[in-house]
């Protein structure tokens, strides 16, 4: 029976973390072993000059400058455990320019020296040149470090194909904004496969939740602890990649950031914040809508066909009732008024698409309405309103009669006994 690893219960991001952490150290301890092992080499090697037997004699001295070097490096490490490529680049690029900076005005200083003074005078002042070069190195290549560094978005305008900024290739991550987490739903989408990018929640994000966790109101409260939650269930997921990003922005508000930092990754934002869609939208930020998601996947129902829906309430028009299917859609019903609080079959005659969602425009059926095949006139027999109706028209179709040379009679006055009023 095979024992289970002590990594099996661990999310997959976790155990690589892990593994990470454990290389590390051993990458530390080799530094550390292969540092004094040279340093000792070096000291017991046989003596050759008097700089060598010195060494020897005092070995102490070069051990305590290795261990020192060791020391500084690991604290380097230590001190600073978020690098970040872009911020190494950045330093690494600057340093060349400063010291590619350096070598030209050097020449140009030599050569001026050269032309303008004696070789006697040049050799006097070779001390106090060489000191002058060191110290226009260390400004130069301080100066290419910190323009680097703050411009090195826009960098790559000046060296093409170069970005410093942190870009992802292939398919684009997506930002998970804080009422997204409230809202929940995006755990269900996650457990279908349908999310095949990557889910990036930045630190702000876990912020703001945290704050809404520690609220006094009841309601807040419950809100912040089923984001957290949501989270935690989230890198639990085993078909889902979910990053806690702790990249710096500029922007303090966390919808502002969000904004930003997409607008830097190249990243979609997932929300369902109505105000924040357009926000993003206006910044040419494109932006994933839960509940513009949940209105296209209700189900489409044509006019003709028969729903079931239980009446809940009364409509804005007078004899509207109001119902909803379980998906949420909103459905109307026609003259339903008496009907409410009954489950009644209706038959869709239009439908409308809202902001809000979709609204189904129906009318009950004979039956609910209280109209019974009895009371209905047999086919074939018009009804004594179709009767009336046809009549009139029935005398237009007949033949015309002889017409009588005389002038036909004027139509009598319904008042009778007193005359017309001409002003009428």
């Amino acid at each position: 029976m095979s024992k289970p690893t002590p990594n099996a219960d661990l999310h997959p991001l976790e155990a690589a973390a892990r593994q990470r952490v454990n290389i590390i150290r051993l990458i530390r301890a080799a530094f550390l072993v292969l540092t004094v092992t040279f340093t000792l080499l070096s000291i017991l090697r046989p003596a050759q000059d008097d700089l060598s037997r010195m060494l020897a004699e005092q070995w102490w001295i070069p051990l305590c400058f290795s261990l020192a070097l060791f020391g500084f490096a690991l604290g380097v490490d230590l001190l600073t455990p978020r690098k970040k490529i872009a911020t190494l680049t950045g330093v690494v690029v600057g340093v060349m320019v400063g010291m590619l900076a350096t070598l030209a005005l050097g020449f140009i200083i030599e050569l001026l020296l050269k032309t303008w003074m004696e070789e006697r005078a040049v050799k006097a002042l070779e001390p106090v040149v060489s000191a002058m070069k060191i110290l226009l190195g260390i400004t130069l290549c301080y100066l290419g470090v910190t323009t680097v560094l703050q411009t090195q978005d826009d960098f790559r305008l000046v060296i093409p194909y170069v970005e410093f900024a942190k870009q992802l290739r292939g398919v684009r991550a997506i930002l998970v904004d804080t009422s997204v987490l409230i809202d929940g739903r995006i755990a269900d989408i996650a457990a279908t496969g349908f999310l095949q990018s990557s889910l990036v929640i930045h630190r702000s994000v876990i912020g703001e939740l945290q704050l809404l966790a520690d609220s006094t109101d009841a309601l807040t409260r419950n809100k912040g602890r089923r984001g957290l939650d949501l989270i935690a269930r989230l890198q639990r997921a085993p078909r889902l990649d979910v990053t806690i990003d702790d990249t710096p922005v500029q922007q303090k508000a966390v919808d502002a950031a969000l904004v930003e930092l997409a607008r830097s990754m190249g990243a979609l934002i997932m929300t369902t914040d109505s105000g924040l869609a357009r926000v993003a939208s206006i910044q040419s930020v494109q932006v994933l809508n839960l509940n513009e998601l949940a209105n296209a996947m209700k189900l489409s129902l044509v006019a003709g066909e028969s729903v079931t829906v239980r009446l809940l309430r009364q409509g804005e028009q007078a004899g509207q009732a109001v119902g909803y299917l379980p998906d949420g859609t909103m459905v109307v019903a026609e003259d339903g008024q008496p009907h409410i609080g009954e489950t009644v079959t209706l038959t869709v005659q239009s439908s409308l698409q809202t902001a809000a969602g979709r609204m189904i425009f129906a009318r009950l059926v004979a039956e609910e309405a209280g109209v019974t095949p009895e009371a209905q006139p047999p086919v074939g027999q018009p009804s004594a309103e179709a009767s009336a109706d046809a009549a009139p028209d029935a005398a237009l179709a007949e033949p015309d009669r002889a017409r009588s040379p005389f002038p036909p009679r004027p139509p009598a006055s319904i008042r009778t006994g007193t005359p017309r009023n001409p002003r009428r």
